[in-house]
């Protein structure tokens, strides 16, 4: 011992330790179920569900009647019964009718009919040869299709939901213990080891006109799925199925246990179990393609109510005219005098010879900011208007001049050019005016 220990400067080092792996308390070791001869498994994943299996001979039979189903989907258990060479044909038989009958949606009606027509299949199978007579099997069905999962159930296997951590078990056994424990005489527990818990009071093989239990139910994502024979229910209670269920990673990894703990529990029958995650139910897809819908909803109607406005505005546009400023002169213009983004709402129709500047100063102020008119004729007469104001105007203005130059009219006196002047002249020098001569009497009356 003293060996194993360092002194160092008047100090003792004890050796490092390495901490140990947790081991389960004695008797209750769990059995490995990986290395298992008789023991198969079947997993898998899309994009909505993940899922994993295993089917266990048990520790004490010595063959596997049990056949599962894993065709996702659709998902199933059949337990067989009837003995050797003929439990597991009727099991292998209902799986494989189910498969073929299975629908593509999650229907519970057509999900039975399913199972209805396995139990058909395995009566003719009987008849024909396959097994032997009076072979059969329970079957516990289930189809996932986005937040809804169709069930269709017979015998005594069963169907459980994790949902936020709590088991609820979904279908009813078709069993004598179930019922003495619906009646009240037994206890669930006490049904677990009664001695006639292997009576089943339907099952497939026996009956052409079994039918079988189905319905729907909701479930969302994170939930979990369990299918299982009665080789689990049988051998462990719900209570520790949901704890493992709980606290298993993967759904492989929860079937491995699930079957580890009825094989440590005693391992009495065959045990089989499929677990199912579900991944997406389909929510978030739904939430998108309303949002997609509505936002396509809302954008038709804006797109609607932006044609409709538009229109209306072409219709304005349109039917409106106004009378404004062209330059220097008076234009006539078809729709609204504005602008839109820097574009305008008008365009000019008729161009007029009307100076602005001829106008009144308060005419001509309103022309540059644009005179609304009803229409292009009533445009036209208002400028035939300011045509008139401009006439009235300048004849006004010539009567004050007329006025101011003494009551002569200017227009009417007959100016004299300057050609007339000179040829005046001219003629006056050609034709010189003669003085009258003296008259002789006079003449010499003067002398």
């Amino acid at each position: 011992m003293f060996d194993q220990l360092k002194q160092n400067s008047g100090k003792i080092e004890m050796p490092p330790t390495t901490p140990e792996e947790p081991v389960a308390s004695p008797g209750h070791e769990a059995i490995p179920v990986e290395a298992r001869l008789d023991s198969h498994t079947d997993n898998g994943s899309n994009a909505r569900l993940s899922w994993g299996a295993r089917s266990d001979v048990g520790l004490v039979r010595d063959h596997n009647e049990d056949s599962y189903l894993v065709q996702a989907p659709v998902f199933a258990v059949c337990d067989g019964m009837g003995g050797h060479a003929a439990g597991e044909v009727a099991s292998s038989i209902a799986v494989t009718a189910i498969a073929a009958n299975a629908p593509h949606h999650a229907d519970d009606l057509l999900m039975g009919a399913a199972v209805e027509a396995a139990n058909a299949a395995v009566i003719e199978g009987s008849i024909k040869g396959e097994g032997r007579e009076g072979m059969g099997c329970t079957a516990s069905a289930a189809i996932i299709e986005d937040n809804h999962m169709a069930i269709a159930h017979v015998g005594d296997s069963r169907i459980y939901l994790l949902h936020a951590g709590t088991l609820v078990r979904l279908t009813h056994d078709h069993s004598y213990v179930e019922e003495l424990v619906e009646a009240g005489e037994i206890t669930a527990d006490e049904a677990r080891v009664h001695p006639s818990r292997s009576i089943i009071t339907r099952a497939l093989g026996s009956d052409p006109d079994m039918y079988a239990d189905h319905f729907t139910i909701s479930v969302s994502s994170r939930d979990r799925i369990i299918i299982c024979s009665d080789g689990l229910s049988s051998m462990v209670e719900d209570s520790e199925i949901e704890a493992i269920a709980v606290s298993s990673v993967s759904p492989q990894s929860a079937a491995d246990n699930l079957v580890a703990a009825a094989l440590t529990a005693g391992g009495h029958d065959n045990v089989s179990v499929i677990v199912v995650d579900v991944l997406d139910d389909g929510t978030l897809e739904q939430v998108r393609q309303k949002n997609r819908r509505t936002f396509l909803l809302v954008s038709f109607f804006i797109l609607g109510v932006l044609v409709v406005l538009t229109s209306a505005c072409a219709l304005v546009i349109r039917n409106s005219w106004f009378v404004g400023a062209n330059g220097r002169t008076v234009g006539i213009y078809q729709g609204i005098d504005s602008d839109f983004l820097g574009y305008p709402l008008y365009s000019l129709v008729e161009t007029t010879s009307v100076e602005i500047s001829d106008l009144p100063e308060a005419v001509a102020n309103s022309v540059e900011e644009g005179v609304p008119v009803a229409s292009e004729a009533e445009a036209i007469t208002t400028v035939n208007s300011y045509r008139e104001q401009i006439d009235s105007a300048k004849a006004a203005k010539a009567e004050a001049v007329a006025k101011a130059n003494g009551g002569n009219d200017p227009s009417n006196a007959t100016p004299v050019t300057h050609d007339e002047t000179a040829e005046s002249s001219a003629k006056a020098e050609t034709n010189p005016v003669e003085k009258p001569k003296a008259d002789n009497a006079d003449a010499d009356e003067g002398v």
